[in-house]
């Protein structure tokens, strides 16, 4: 008879956080290898379907796998231009608006002075104290820069390498997870891999539409109330759209700050109705009826996520961090002792605006 080792609560712990120190310790260490495969394996699992369809029209399938990367690759590089287009044209008006953004600036100066009775020069004192700081720290924060554009390189150049392998070994991967954690359940794997997989393609593939959806209000919006660069903003307030609630904010003030300076200070009213009727429409049409209640999380553990990944893998991380969460609860509610965990990070709560009042009746 089998007899087990068994250790007390304290030990345990100590075991977990050992274990995920020693965990986040590898992700950050070998972020520069391991986000070009998260990515890989998101468009991977993305356009999948596409590159089956293509199969089964008797189309080899190193050659669909081609096609469609081609294709994919093409489309991102029509984005990357429009962006450019636009950023060229911010680039020509950006001594206007720097000083405009001058003016602005000294009126609030003024206007801190007045109202809690402080100098000019004791204000102007402290803006050059902190002006002198960040030129001290340029140089190190230069040399992060490049770090940073290198692995950015990198990553451009090795995730459509990552997706071609990832999807021409697709069969060999899955006969590995087989072997791994097949055993006397097999068909349990095989389940939980084909639910996954398909849950994961409907939400990226509803997270995208749901970008370009509000990419077109954005930007539709923004050119109706005459703001200047309407198509940039609307394609960063969707990109920010991707991160829950700090992402909303991030694009709110964005647009406020551009409508201040390209145009007078009532604009900022309308910017902030613009902005608000599109989240409504966001939060009570577009994400219900595209991407649906397969994966719902709480807000706590959706902020703690875009905290956590940006502590850990700068900007891309803030952006994977509620993918790769969804595709963590997507997991543990499919393995029976994980699925407490599962619970914790999903939202069992009523929306906000479906909750209705509920009125006492006073007895007579």
């Amino acid at each position: 008879m089998e007899s087990f080792l068994k250790f007390p609560f304290y030990a345990k712990a100590a075991l977990l956080l050992v274990g995920l120190y020693a965990l986040v310790s590898i992700l950050f260490q070998a972020q520069d290898i391991i986000l070009p495969l998260i990515y890989s394996m998101i468009i991977a699992i993305s356009i999948n379907p596409v590159v089956n369809f293509l199969v089964r029209k008797r189309i080899n399938r190193t050659l669909s796998i081609a096609i469609v990367l081609i294709f994919t690759l093409l489309i991102l590089v029509g984005l990357v231009v429009l962006l450019s287009s636009q950023v060229s044209r911010l680039s020509e008006s950006w001594p206007e608006l720097a000083g405009k953004f001058k003016a602005m600036f000294r009126q609030g100066v003024m206007w801190v002075s007045e109202v809690f009775n402080i100098k000019v020069y004791n204000i102007d004192g402290w803006i050059s104290n902190v002006k002198a700081q960040m030129f001290t720290k340029s140089g190190a924060a230069i040399g992060v820069t490049i770090s940073t554009m290198g692995g950015v390189l990198a990553t451009i150049f090795l995730t459509p390498v990552y997706t071609f392998m990832i999807l021409f070994y697709l069969e060999h991967l899955r006969e590995f997870v087989h072997k791994v954690f097949g055993g006397n359940n097999g068909n349990k794997v095989d389940d939980i891999l084909k639910e996954t997989k398909t849950i994961i393609q409907s939400y990226l593939v509803g997270l995208f539409i749901e970008f370009a959806i509000i990419a077109v209000l954005n930007s539709v919006g923004l050119l109706i109330l005459g703001i200047q660069y309407a198509i940039l903003l609307g394609i960063i307030g969707a990109l920010l759209n991707v991160i829950p609630y700090l992402g909303g904010i991030i694009a709110a003030v964005l647009f406020m700050m551009v409508a201040l300076l390209t145009k007078t200070p009532e604009y900022v009213l309308y910017v902030i109705v613009l902005y608000t009727v599109i989240q409504l429409v966001d939060n009570n049409y577009i994400v219900p009826k595209i991407i649906g209640s397969k994966v719902k999380l709480n807000a706590l553990m959706s902020i703690l996520a875009v905290i956590a990944g940006a502590a850990l893998w700068g900007i891309p991380g803030m952006f994977l961090s509620i993918p790769l969460l969804a595709v963590v609860k997507l997991i543990l509610d499919r393995i029976e002792p994980m699925k407490p965990w599962g619970f914790l990070l999903g939202d069992t709560s009523p929306s906000i605006m479906k909750l209705k009042p509920v009125f006492k009746k006073k007895k007579i």
